[in-house]
């Protein structure tokens, strides 16, 4: 006969399996359970959707002459029929809105990105060095705050002329001591850490130090800023525009067009500035949305109020 031992017969109950250890959930999972986000989120890519499709929609071609300029809607002076009339140059104002934001958003996303690496590698190498280099990097980062943003723009874009290239890297290189600025306030207190202190005892290399060790643990202020700034560059990128500095005057953009209609508010032709003005607007306001979500998860406020 078999003899089994009270061990050997409760050995499931003896020996329970390891809770999983609890891990609260990300930024971007927490800010998106809040309804601010997902309003944010909506319009955005509403618009998103607008820029980048709406050409495939729109009712004529980009520089098609539909009639006499700045006409409205229902004018017989018009030889096809218009959701919103003739713009200045006789062109369909529907179709250049559609065709106009394209540009825009790929020009501020373009330049956003860049500045965000930029500054995401100088804000590291300060705040890991916290000497000399330090002072020397963030008093550069100063001088090129001293300017406004745009002004600086317009500067260098008067003196090289406006192309596409010229506009991402003036519009980049000016946002890239805000975003410096931001990494490195948040990376100074990570370096204090004992994690690594630990990694430079075993003795990695500064540069996988800055990428695995700190990056990750600047993550959530980065998002905000990067949402931010992402909301400034399409308001200066529209500035530059309607200020007359594009790098083909002839295609649709939005900024050009608040400058070409502007005449046409006080007149009987107001939707070639009011369209792409309530537009970049709205995209404010829906990124301002997610920025504030964001922002509000990494600070651990409503963590327990998913949708305040």
């Amino acid at each position: 006969m078999t003899i089994v031992s009270d061990a050997e017969d409760n050995l499931d109950g003896a020996l329970p399996l390891p809770e999983k250890p609890f891990r609260p959930p990300g930024v971007m999972r927490v800010a998106i359970g809040m309804w601010r986000t997902r309003i944010g989120l909506m319009i955005t890519a509403a618009l998103v959707f607008l820029a980048f499709c709406g050409r495939y929609f729109a009712p004529y071609g980009e520089t098609e002459f539909i009639g006499v300029a700045m006409q409205p809607a229902d004018s017989p002076k018009l030889q096809k029929d218009s959701l919103f009339g003739s713009g200045e140059l006789g062109f369909d104002i529907w179709t250049r809105f559609l065709y106009g934001g394209r540009p825009i958003l790929i020009t501020a996303f373009l330049a956003t990105v860049l500045a965000l690496v930029l500054g995401t590698i100088i804000g590291l190498i300060a705040a890991y060095n916290r000497a000399k280099l330090d002072d020397v990097l963030m008093r550069g980062m100063d001088i090129i705050l001293a300017f406004p943003q745009i002004l600086l723009a317009l500067v260098v874009i008067a003196m090289f002329g406006a192309t596409n290239t010229l506009i991402v890297l003036t519009v980049a290189v000016s946002t890239t001591p805000r975003i410096a600025r931001i990494v490195r306030g948040s990376a100074v207190a990570v370096v204090e850490r004992d994690f690594v202190a630990a990694s430079e005892a075993l003795g990695e290399p500064r540069w996988r130090i800055l990428k695995d060790e700190l990056l990750p643990n600047i993550t959530a202020p980065l998002l905000v800023e990067a949402n931010l700034r992402l909301t400034f560059s399409i308001g200066v990128i529209a500035g530059i525009a309607f200020l007359g500095f594009t790098a083909d005057p002839v295609a649709a953009n939005w900024g050009l067009m608040i400058d070409q209609h502007r005449g046409g508010l006080i007149g009987d032709q107001p939707w070639g500035t009011a369209l792409p003005v309530i537009a970049i607007a709205l995209l404010t306001i829906g990124t301002g949305l997610i920025g504030d979500g964001l922002s509000r998860a990494a600070a651990g406020v409503d963590r327990q109020r998913g949708d305040a």
